[in-house]
C-alpha cells in the first residue's frame, strides 16, 4: 500500500523542545531532501513538495516503507521534523534559526517542534 501526506515539518516563530525558534527564509530555496524514519537509515519515502508558507515549511511526501505508512494511516506517527545544519542564528533570549540547510525531512513518533505534523494522509492500493 502506498501512502501520501501533506503536513508542516517546521513552523515559524515557535519555540521548540530544545528552546529554538525558526524564522521564515531559514529553508529559503532548499533542495530535495530525503523522508526518513526517527532521522535515522534509508530513506522511507521521499518527499515531493516543500515550500515555505506563512505557516512554516510545508511538505508533501510519500512513504514507500508498508510498516511506516501503516503505522502514519491509524496515527501512531504523525509528527514530523527537520534534520538541518545552521548557516545563520541569533544568540538572544532564544536561538533563532535564521537560515539553515535543509539535509532531510523525518516522520517521527515526538517531534521537537510539537506543532510540527502530518495534517492529511491519502492511500492508494493494498
Amino acid at each position: 500500500m502506498s501512502l501520501t501526506f501533506t503536513g508542516y515539518a517546521a513552523i515559524w516563530d515557535r519555540m521548540d523542545r530544545a528552546g529554538d525558534v525558526m524564522r521564515r527564509g531559514a529553508f529559503a530555496d532548499a533542495p530535495p531532501v530525503p523522508l526518513l524514519w526517527q532521522h535515522r537509515g534509508s530513506p522511507m519515502g521521499r518527499i515531493t513538495a516543500l515550500a515555505e508558507d506563512d505557516i512554516g515549511l510545508s511538505v508533501a511526501g510519500a512513504v514507500e516503507d508498508p510498516a511506516l505508512a501503516a503505522m502514519v494511516r491509524v496515527g501512531t506517527v504523525a509528527g514530523l521534523s527537520v534534520g538541518y545544519r545552521p548557516r545563520a542564528v541569533h544568540q538572544g533570549g532564544v536561538r533563532a534559526i535564521l537560515s539553515a540547510d535543509l539535509i532531510e525531512i523525518s516522520l517521527v513518533t515526538v517531534p521537537m517542534q510539537p506543532r510540527a505534523r502530518v495534517i492529511q494522509i491519502s492511500t492508494k492500493g493494498d
